[in-house]
């Protein structure tokens, strides 16, 4: 057990060293020298906290009066301009009243003013109109009677001659277009022949169109001619006779389609 206590480390004395550290702070530092260093921190510290606080108190109400004085400063001119207003407001009001109260008065005598006027001159055409009365012949002369018959006369001439021209005047002429089927006798008639002979027919508002062969049966073929024609000049059943005429061609006529232009 000693031989144990002997290999460890233990501090014993301790005590002593405490005790002599304490002595030395207490004889070092004396109680009336650390009452007054404890004091100044304190003391300084307070009177920065006043001096901050006096300062505060002084800025904050230098702000609050100029805001007051620049509110009043922002009243006072809008009164102003608001007295300036009404005051107009009220010259305006006064001049219009003022106004209505003369154009009351003038309207008044601005209508007696025309009535008094009007009055003769009413007097004035109602003598007038008894005047053209008194003028006028009740019973009428034959002079106006011969006048208004020359007159019906010239009239009824002027509108038969503008009838006239009006008809004289040539409207839209009527065309037809017209295909014509030109049948053959037989299989050997000449096509090509039949086609002039027909050609050759000329009337008065006739043309002649485009034409071609079509086949019927057993190798004949007939021919469809175009043709254009006025109808006031030209009739379909005289054009179809005259092409009915070339016996030694033509078979038959028919008519395969009939349009108007």
């Amino acid at each position: 057990m000693a031989l144990e206590l002997a290999h460890e480390n233990i501090w014993f004395d301790k005590w002593r060293v405490d005790d002599a550290e304490r002595q030395f702070y207490e004889t070092k530092s004396s109680p009336a020298l650390g009452l007054s260093c404890a004091r100044q921190p304190c003391t300084g510290r307070m009177l920065g906290l006043d001096s901050q606080a006096s300062h505060a108190g002084g800025s904050i109400g230098s702000q609050g009066s100029a805001d007051v004085l620049n509110r009043l400063t922002k009243l006072e001119s809008q009164n102003s301009v608001l007295t300036k207003t009404v005051s107009a407001l009220e010259k305006t009001v006064i001049q219009l009243t003022k106004r209505l109260d003369s154009l009351d008065h003038g309207g008044k005598t601005t209508v007696s003013a025309t009535t008094s006027t009007s009055t003769p001159v009413q007097n004035n055409k109602q003598a007038e109109e008894d005047d053209d009365d008194d003028e006028v012949d009740l019973f009428g002369s034959d002079d106006d009677e011969e006048e208004d018959e020359a007159a019906a006369k010239v009239r009824e001439q002027r509108l038969k001659a503008y009838a006239e021209k009006k008809s004289k005047k040539p409207g839209p002429i009527a065309k037809s277009s017209v295909l014509l089927d030109c049948k053959p006798w037989d299989d050997e008639t000449d096509m090509g022949v039949m086609e002039k002979e027909i050609r050759k027919i000329e009337m008065d508002g006739l043309i002649w169109g485009a034409a071609k062969l079509v086949p019927l049966a057993y190798g004949i073929q007939k021919l469809s001619i175009l043709c254009t024609v006025e109808d006031e000049k030209v009739s379909i059943d005289d054009l179809s006779e005259k092409i009915q005429e070339i016996e030694d061609y033509v078979q038959s006529v028919d008519i395969a389609a009939f349009n108007k232009v």
